[in-house]
């Protein structure tokens, strides 16, 4: 007996529920801000959400994509963790930035020094140095078990082989 259709069913109700939970959820939004802000701060709130766009398709994308190609390249030498590790410190690295910027050129426009009250950039800069040691660490450690893998033979199961370290 297949489950296929009733699985499929379920994949579309799920899918029409998400999408009507979205309306419902931007249609609140847009009700708010139009009730709770000026029509000029409306204004402004679009040209960021354009920015944002265009940040995110323009620069980000790219990006993650460009990072993408050259680690699936090295894909044939390092295991499929590694590549997924790098991927996300890429992404979280990526989004940080973008979220973190605006507070960055807050820090020099705001009069108030308690509203934006903490040192942005070298914050950003200690996460992006973490997120990159934490890469380049995945790919150290997947080298070099790709290395003990090749010299412990094809047959082995492990670095030191099926019956353990120093027997055949």
């Amino acid at each position: 007996m297949s489950t296929a259709p009733t699985t499929a069913r379920g994949v579309r109700i799920a899918r029409l529920v998400l999408v009507l939970v979205g309306v419902a959820v931007l249609a609140f939004g847009a009700w708010t801000l139009g009730s709770v802000e000026r029509p000029h701060k409306a204004v402004g709130l679009l040209w960021w959400l354009i920015g944002a766009v265009v940040l995110h398709d323009g620069v980000l994308s790219p990006f993650v994509v460009l990072v993408g190609v050259l680690l699936r390249k090295a894909g044939r030498r390092l295991p499929g963790w590694t590549l997924v590790v790098v991927q996300v410190a890429v992404v979280v690295g990526a989004v940080l930035a973008l979220v973190v910027l605006p507070e960055i050129q807050a820090t020099h426009h705001e009069k108030n020094p308690t509203v934006v009250p903490f040192d942005y950039t070298l914050r950003l800069v200690l996460a992006e140095v973490v997120l990159g040691v934490v890469a380049v660490g995945a790919v150290a450690v997947g080298l070099r078990g790709t290395r003990r893998r090749r010299v412990g033979g094809a047959g082995a199961s492990g670095p030191s082989g099926p019956a353990g370290p120093g027997l055949p």
